[in-house]
């Protein structure tokens, strides 16, 4: 058994592994490459390998980083199965057809504006391939085994987000797991990641390899955020990423107001996909923290805005309230039109939740200019930009560390870092090379894992 990297090295993006044995291909994750531009131009290069010869693809979780690149194979032809959480499945069936839409529109966007080199830009899948491609999903239950070929696999739950797994894969002669995104002990909204059972070898995330998690608690960070804005009869406006952040905003909000420790104000969820996803989060909650009543208490103090009539007549709140709408980045949605018409109140705080990439509104704001572009018009920023840390999905690198020592691994298990950038991977590696006795290396692009006798050289 081999493991081709494909994707998910040297950058936290683009997450896809192929495992090939004499008779069966599977790939592991197949995700979109985004970010910097020579990272996305990856998506559109030609895989190296027959499609038709890849007999599944195993998904460990909807991000479109790890999953946004499968419609991609459907429109080349890929029919084969797509094995999957249940819960990852429903968050696949809103993700993927918006990420067509969204490419869709920025198709025609470059085509009308002349901004690309391309005579007619094309969209590397639409709304309606993507579609069609969830009929490829097949649920898989955590910890239910199954064949693919001469492989053998097993789902384990690995907190993060919903329906997140790891994947452990069995030729007969030698267990791989792929770690997914793994996450963090004592989370507010998802269970511990699972320890896991004794592997061969390990492809262990990378993305908080060099950073340790705040230790304030974020339930008093917010109160404080609320209680200042809504003393001074200010608006709080929270950019946020639809799956997980808003949902977990949603429960902390709620659980303030419920214990009085923040005024019971107006609420808006005004996100079609978070409310979408929040839908989803009720359905399934029994793989995560809240139970279905503390679910449906969120629906009953927060206003769900589903058209964009009820994200219009929002402007017309009196008085202090709180929205959550997307993008966490700011980098478009129904945050921006909230933007426009409270961005010029000094009463007004922007509260960001999660990491800003460089360049976006979000990265700007936090550095304190004093004007961002919004649809072609420059907006005086007056309001209070504040940050609440400790909200990330993803383990630190003591997280990874404590996960480890839970599970029963074997000091002979060879750990192989991916889904990291540079620098997190160097200082994880040298973490744990001084913490731990395991094997760490880190893999390159397109380079070849041989499993089979590890004695041998790992990687060409």
């Amino acid at each position: 058994m081999k493991v081709v990297f494909l994707g998910g090295t040297e950058t936290v993006t683009g997450s896809k592994y192929l495992v090939e044995t004499a008779t069966t291909r599977v790939l592991v994750d197949c995700g979109l490459f985004q970010g910097y531009k020579w990272l996305r131009r990856r998506n559109w290069q030609p895989l190296p390998l027959g499609i038709q010869d890849v007999d599944a693809v195993l998904l460990t979780h909807a991000h479109l980083d790890h999953s946004g690149f499968i419609p991609v194979l459907y429109r080349h032809g890929f029919r084969g199965p797509v094995y999957t959480h249940p819960a990852t499945a429903a968050l696949c069936s809103i993700l993927w057809p918006d990420s067509g839409k969204i490419q869709e529109e920025d198709a025609k966007y470059y085509a009308k504006y002349k901004l690309s080199r391309h005579e007619e830009p094309q969209a590397l899948y639409d709304a309606r391939i993507a579609t069609e491609a969830l009929e490829l999903l097949k649920p898989v239950e955590f910890h239910k085994t199954f064949k693919v070929g001469d492989l053998t696999v097993e789902f384990h739950p690995v907190g993060h987000i919903l329906g997140a797994a790891s994947i452990i894969i069995d030729d007969g002669n030698h267990r791989v797991c792929f770690s997914g995104d793994v996450g963090r002990f004592n989370d507010i909204l998802m269970h511990d990641p699972e320890p896991l059972p004794n592997v061969d070898t390990l492809l262990l995330e990378s993305t908080y390899g060099d950073r340790l998690h705040t230790t304030e608690d974020p339930f008093e960070q917010l109160e404080e955020v609320v209680n200042e804005t809504m003393k001074s009869g200010g608006v709080l406006l929270i950019p946020s990423f639809s799956v997980g952040r808003a949902q977990v905003l949603q429960h902390m909000l709620v659980k303030l107001m419920d214990s009085k420790r923040i005024p019971r104000v107006p609420m808006f969820l005004d996100s079609p996909m978070a409310i979408n996803v929040s839908d989803i989060y009720s359905e399934f909650h029994h793989y995560h923290k809240l139970t279905a009543a503390e679910c449906a208490r969120s629906q009953q103090l927060i206003q769900y805005t589903h058209s964009v009539d009820d994200s219009k007549a929002i402007a017309e709140q009196i008085g202090p309230h709180i929205i959550i709408a997307g993008s966490g980045m700011a980098t478009g949605g129904r945050i921006l039109h909230h933007f426009k018409h409270w961005l010029s109140d000094h009463r007004t705080t922007v509260l960001f939740t999660g990491h800003q990439a460089g360049g976006t509104r979000g990265a700007k704001m936090q550095q304190g200019v004093s004007a961002i572009k919004v649809h072609g018009e420059w907006l005086p920023l007056k309001a209070q930009v504040r940050v609440l840390d400790g909200l990330s999905g993803h383990a630190d690198y003591k997280d990874l560390h404590s996960w480890l020592a839970k599970s029963k691994l074997s000091p002979n298990t060879n750990i192989q870092l991916v889904h990291g950038e540079p620098n997190a991977l160097e200082a994880l590696r040298d973490y744990l090379l001084q913490h731990t006795s395991f094997d760490v290396d880190i893999p390159a692009y397109m380079s070849i894992l041989h499993l089979n006798n590890m004695d041998e050289p790992a990687a060409s």
